[in-house]
């Protein structure tokens, strides 16, 4: 399988190739050059695969670089019942008699979603680095997860280094401390003086100069990384054949999103030929990608007008992987995504409204839903009375959008997002109670934090990164 630019044609090689580049070289995300798709017959033959026997059928088309069997060991030991405590690694649990499941995500080292792509990415990072004699320089940022996800994916990886951005007070102070407490060599915790987009700009900023990013080895595991996508995309397999639907039988899918890659991985697995329903995307207030599915319209909101909210990891206002979609709904048009991509740099909506790029937007399965935080907190509220299941506030954004959208006789299944014991100043407002937490992170807020704070400039963060260089030796 061959990988191309969302912007351009060029070829940027194989799945190894892109897992260590990042960013492509005109500033687009690596595609396969197609995308392989499973039969009524083929798909059937996924039914009650073990995880990591699932994951292998789901991701191979893509990754046909890595021997079989090595693909296969990396799989077992990345979907390990010791690493994500269940046996099932992502279970599903029903909602009462609801028609309403909870997909469960947060089950990893780090209690959020981003732990089933991550755990991935650190061994198969390990593996093609060693492979290669290479060493690995990771920029990512995030907006609560990914870091704490990634950080831990990565540590005692001898041949990776990760230097993570993250909004300077944004996040929640289990998120924080999750991050901040580790001392670990090659951990470089980086609090930017400014929102999430500013650090997803800078990431994007750096990788664009191509000369600094060959001579530091820079890449990346934000979801701009094809293959967090590829394997978040084998969970919606998992969910749908664990509903026990008849072949063919349509599932529905409500998703939490801000940058669009969960959600993306969802319609890559709609793409597949999996039959997915509706894909809900559910936004908070910070609803650039509603506004998006409601009118046809999107426009780019600047750091100003990005609000801190109680689903903190969705206060976005630039989704990175909605460019992929925007690819696909093209036909795979690169020329007509690159315009776009230079209209939103621009400060220029994205204008669908009337065209046969809206028409295929509408065939494609997508629809929107807007929460706010007197929604979550009562949503919280109501699936904990009704169902006794404590939800974190962004998982309650999924569950509200899903019940707004749920079609009678079709399974709703409402993707989790993290362990609410992540957000427990939002949940105990909610339920006036403290989420239980695992015991391991237990008084984590009072560790000691590792972390510097910059300000919003290429210039100093690339700086910073050549001084934490040298300082390794």
């Amino acid at each position: 399988m061959k990988y191309v630019s969302t912007r351009g044609t060029a070829d940027l090689g194989r799945f190894s190739d892109v897992l260590l580049s990042g960013l492509a070289p005109d500033g687009g995300l690596a595609m396969p050059e197609s995308i392989p798709t499973f039969t009524s017959t083929e798909l059937e033959t996924l039914r009650g695969l073990a995880y990591p026997d699932l994951a292998f059928r789901v991701m191979r088309p893509f990754i046909d670089d890595i021997p079989e069997a090595d693909l296969k060991r990396l799989l077992h030991a990345t979907y390990a019942p010791e690493v994500f405590h269940s046996k099932d690694i992502t279970p599903l649990t029903p909602l009462g008699d609801s028609e309403l499941f909870i997909l469960e995500l947060s089950n990893g080292p780090s209690l959020a979603f981003k732990d089933v792509a991550m755990q991935f990415l650190g061994h198969i990072f390990e593996y093609v680095l060693e492979a290669r004699g290479e060493q690995l320089n990771i920029l990512g940022a995030t907006s609560g997860d990914t870091g704490s996800a990634a950080e831990y994916a990565m540590l005692g990886k001898a041949r990776v280094n990760v230097f993570m951005l993250s909004p300077h007070g944004r996040m929640s102070a289990f998120q924080q401390a999750q991050m901040f407490s580790l001392a670990e060599p090659n951990i470089f915790n980086i609090a930017l003086e400014g929102v999430f987009d500013d650090c997803q700009d800078l990431v994007k900023a750096v990788n664009a100069d191509a000369d600094f990013k060959a001579r530091h080895d820079i890449g990346a595991v934000n979801s701009i990384n094809w293959a967090r996508v590829l394997a978040q995309a084998v969970y919606y397999f998992k969910a749908y054949f664990a509903l026990n639907l008849a072949p063919g039988a349509q599932a529905d899918f409500s998703v939490p999103s801000g940058n669009f890659g969960n959600v993306f991985a969802g319609y890559l697995a709609k793409s597949m030929g999996l039959p997915i329903g509706q894909l809900l995307v559910a936004t908070n207030e910070n609803d650039v990608l509603n506004e998006f599915f409601s009118t046809g319209v999107y426009h780019v909101r600047p750091a100003q007008r990005v609000a801190a909210t109680s689903s903190p990891s969705m206060d976005i206002g630039k989704a990175s992987n909605f460019e992929r979609y925007l690819y696909l709904i093209t036909g795979s048009d690169a020329p007509q995504t690159h315009g776009w991509w230079q209209d939103v740099g621009e400060g220029r909506p994205v204008d669908l409204r009337g065209s046969a790029h809206w028409d295929a937007v509408k065939a494609s399965g997508l629809t929107s839903g807007r929460s706010t935080h007197a929604d979550r907190l009562d949503t919280i509220r109501r699936v904990d009375r009704q169902y006794g299941r404590l939800i974190d506030p962004h998982t309650a954004d999924g569950v509200l959008i899903g019940e707004r959208h749920q079609r009678p006789g079709v399974p709703m299944v409402c993707l989790e997002t993290a362990l609410p014991a992540k957000f427990e100043e939002t949940v105990q407002e909610a339920v006036g109670r403290v989420p239980k937490r695992p015991e391991r992170f237990e008084g984590i807020e009072g560790l000691e934090k590792h972390f510097d704070v910059l300000p919003n400039d290429v210039d100093r963060l690339k700086a910073y990164v050549v001084e934490k260089l040298a300082g390794k030796g």
